[in-house]
């Protein structure tokens, strides 16, 4: 008969298992106590015995560390040799595909990627989005070791420990590693994409590295763009499922193919400042054709889009993740004192 266990998470409350009841005692994988929980397991045959070890920091940077890299270059606008941007990024690809900040490489005339074993390799731009702060850079090199992201769609609770690995301040402090938890989740600080907040230290130069689970999956791509110097314990990350979202638009056509309602949208007043709302979003501009067509006016208020409530421009933007420009979405709007639904096209975001 098979079921499920529950087993203690560390620090993360705990998770369930899939079991097998023989003659009344519950039986779990190996394979997935290490898989849930991270840490590693070996079986004796000789005693019969297997000896779990949870997984702790120095294991998990162990593990992860050899997929990061440093990424230097000289600015466009740098005056001397000694002023250079510098970041961080992580590889996906074996064959030397990394993942980066957009705001680290755009600027980057010349682009020096430095492994965890000391190699140097000259880095080439290959895709760039600025709007989700996401670039892709391509080094020659075989028989890396690619990160693992944890599966879409994401799931991490807040107070469980976070590492980020990265190159803070100085390019001579490369593969410097710091500790904390995941401190919020869901985190509105841009029009964009919501954002993973953590008390583990990001500083500049952290941008574009790992921030990374118990089990040694990437969880988020920390991003320096959206943190403060003067502002201590509170750095932000995108998190995997919107890098992954990323990742397979330039896979699939070679940029980020966002779509749009072809309307200029204003938030609520509660919204703006960050109040649980469910007042609607109101149109100040009609801007595509397709808009125009479907009927809506400036002043409409939008009150739901695809069947589901929206209050904010991040809830829009994540809900249109699963859109193509050209595809068709319904619209819940009050025009005119009525309640109305529309059929728009979406456009293509000029963003």
């Amino acid at each position: 008969m098979a079921g499920t266990a529950t087993a203690a998470a560390p620090a993360s409350g705990s998770v369930s298992l899939p079991v097998k009841v023989i003659n009344g005692e519950a039986y779990v994988k190996a394979t997935s106590l290490t898989a849930a929980l991270g840490g590693t397991g070996t079986y004796d045959k000789a005693s019969q015995t297997y000896k779990y070890t949870p997984a702790d920091v120095p294991s998990v940077i162990k593990q992860v560390a050899p997929s990061v890299v440093a990424i230097i270059g000289k600015p466009d606008a740098a005056g001397g040799r000694f002023e250079l941007a510098h970041g961080t990024g992580v590889i996906i690809k074996a064959d030397g595909l990394i993942v980066t900040n957009a705001h680290v490489v755009q600027d980057m005339t010349r682009i020096v990627v430095v492994t965890a074993d000391g190699k140097e390799y000259e880095g080439t731009r290959k895709q760039i989005d600025a709007t989700s702060d996401l670039a892709l850079v391509q080094i020659k090199a075989s028989g890396l070791k690619p990160a693992k992201f944890a599966a879409s769609p994401l799931k991490v609770t807040v107070g469980e420990p976070a590492i980020a690995i990265g190159t803070p301040v100085s390019f001579s402090l490369r593969n410097t590693a710091t500790v904390g938890v995941i401190s919020g989740l869901n985190r509105s600080i841009s029009d964009d994409y919501n954002l993973l907040q953590t008390d583990a230290a990001i500083n500049p130069g952290n941008s574009g590295g790992p921030l990374v689970n118990m089990k040694g999956e990437v969880v988020g791509i920390n991003s320096m763009k959206f943190v403060d110097v003067d502002i201590d314990s509170m750095g932000f990350a995108i998190p995997a499922d919107t890098v992954q979202y990323v990742l397979n638009q330039f896979a699939k056509y070679g940029k980020v193919m966002r779509p749009s309602l072809g309307l200029e949208l204003e938030e609520s007043w509660s919204a703006v400042v960050g109040l649980p709302t469910e007042e609607p979003m109101t149109v100040t501009a009609v801007v595509s054709a397709e808009a125009q067509a479907a009927g809506f006016k400036t002043g409409d208020q939008i009150y739901a889009v695809g069947g589901k409530q929206i209050a904010t421009l991040v809830e829009l933007s994540e809900l249109l993740k699963s859109y193509l420009p050209g595809g068709k979405i319904a619209v819940t709007a009050l025009a005119d004192g009525d309640l109305v639904s529309r059929q728009v096209v979406l456009t293509k975001s000029l963003s």
